[in-house]
């Protein structure tokens, strides 16, 4: 491995004060962890006696599974909490809610949570490493990393790449990891998308270029992200229909030629098939859709790993 970064004990509520280095040093660990996802008997002993509490208060599927199943190929105790059916809906707070699952002797949190800070909560009431699973529309940088490990995985690296991230950026979570995480990794990013879609001073907050024309965004990418149409979190109408939204911003194989002849095209997902992208982009040779699924159980067990003091460089399996 190029990075020997101790990573231990460390939080990761977002990219922010996350180093080059140390963000090398997750895709060199992933790397390894998806060569064991490979194999015909996918566990390792390396968290034997650890137990992970996954916090999910918001409804998630992806996202769950994935974290559960990095723990359990690394040998760890997981330990799944809902809201539904749990004290809280009997009035306990979490607060107290943390407390009972420390004493129980919980060693590392997985949060997700519809308020921004509620990851930072659990780890001033657990004093536990607190891995960020998606706060409100703050951050998920679990996801940024997989999107990236998938980038450097084909292309060695994000130095100078054109990302065009595309669609519904105003209430994505995951592109503001995603241009912290970019920006950092060197990558050149441009954000697409209605107006009305589009956070103020953008340009300035992350240093991007933001456009409002779908070819001149996509016009020599390497990489083209479409984001999926948070219809959810709209409480107003911020565009006139979705068939004009995707007659504007939806990824078909037309918008595609303005890119490289190697784009890779992307998406966090879950996807608006025939909204923000056509399933001849979705299912196309160049998707690797399916492929940033699979990285992201490989990349969230190099998080485990690292974090509950497995040592970079040292063989895991």
């Amino acid at each position: 491995m190029k990075h020997t970064l101790n990573l231990a004990g460390r939080n990761l509520f977002d990219l922010d004060v996350y180093t080059v280095e140390e963000i090398e040093t997750i895709f060199e660990t992933a790397k390894v962890m998806k060569e064991i996802n490979s194999r015909d008997y996918k566990k390792i002993p390396t968290l034997r006696g650890k137990t992970v509490a996954t916090l999910f208060f918001e409804d998630s599927t992806r996202t769950r599974i994935s974290f559960e199943l990095a723990a359990k190929r690394l040998s760890a105790d997981v330990v799944s909490f809902t809201t539904a059916g749990s004290a809280m809906k009997k009035g306990e707070s979490i607060q107290d809610t943390v407390y009972t699952l420390n004493a129980m002797g919980m060693d590392l949190y997985v949060v997700r949570h519809s308020c921004p800070g509620v990851p930072q909560l659990v780890h001033k009431y657990s004093q536990k490493p607190v891995l960020n699973a998606g706060d409100g529309r703050h951050a998920h940088p679990t996801q940024a990393l997989l999107d990236m490990f998938s980038i450097w995985e084909k292309r060695g690296s994000l130095k100078g790449l054109r990302i065009a991230i595309i669609g519904d950026i105003l209430h994505s979570r995951v592109v503001r990891s995603n241009l912290i995480g970019m920006k950092k990794m060197g990558a050149n990013v441009v954000v697409c998308g209605p107006r009305t879609l589009m956070p103020p001073k953008i340009e300035e907050v992350y240093g991007v270029q933001c456009e409002y024309d779908l070819k001149t965004a996509i016009k020599d990418a390497d990489v083209v992200m479409g984001l999926r149409m948070q219809l959810e979190r709209q409480t107003e109408g911020l565009f006139p229909s979705l068939g004009e939204y995707t007659s504007r911003y939806g990824l078909s194989n037309k918008m595609l030629e303005y890119a490289k002849d190697d784009v890779l095209v992307m998406h966090p997902g879950p996807m608006n098939r025939g909204v923000e992208i056509l399933p001849e982009v979705a299912d196309s040779e160049h998707s690797i859709i399916i492929e940033q699924v699979a990285n992201g159980v490989a990349v969230r067990m190099a998080l485990l790993f690292l974090i509950l003091g497995g040592k970079p460089g040292r063989e895991v399996a």
